[in-house]
């Protein structure tokens, strides 16, 4: 029992430097032009975490990943899409984040942390752990999908009528 505890301690620790850690990447990042390869590169990366669905102790019941997928789609992406923006300065497309950005970003990972305790004891670390991959996964799809489309529409050649 006092290695679970130690373990749900860690990962929660573990949690809340990686949030940490992406909010100073992320406000570091708006210093510096921005590109198609840059918006993409993330959510990619991230696709390689479903392999750990391939180990039994990961699994979880359909319905829990679809509900924690769905919740990051709906409720954590929203803020995240609409305090993010893409501008043309010169030649270059700038991401330009909200004056919010920081205590959205640090709400919702407080947010996610509290929800990781609460949800941690009714299932494994290890099937926490999955449901929380796929609620932020759910969360940053959207969000990148909107910053592609606004990169796209920025980049397209100005029409006649513009």
């Amino acid at each position: 029992m006092a290695s679970t505890i130690t373990i749900q301690t860690l990962s929660i620790l573990v949690s809340g430097l990686a949030g940490a850690s992406l909010i100073v990447l992320r406000l570091r990042a708006a210093r510096r032009p921005t590109s198609l390869k840059k918006i993409i590169i993330p959510p990619l990366g991230m696709m390689t975490g479903f392999i750990m669905f391939a180990l039994p102790m990961m699994h979880i019941p359909w319905l829990w990943g679809l509900s924690a997928f769905g919740t990051g789609l709906l409720m954590f992406s929203f803020p995240l899409i609409v305090t993010t923006r893409l501008a043309r300065v010169k030649s270059d497309i700038y991401v330009i984040r909200s004056k919010a950005f920081v205590l959205i970003m640090a709400s919702l990972l407080a947010l996610r942390v509290s929800a990781h305790s609460m949800v941690e004891q009714y299932m494994t670390v290890p099937q926490t752990g999955a449901i929380f991959y796929l609620l932020a996964l759910g969360m940053i799809l959207p969000w990148r999908l909107a910053m592609i489309g606004e990169y796209l529409r920025l980049t397209a050649p100005l029409s006649k009528s513009e």
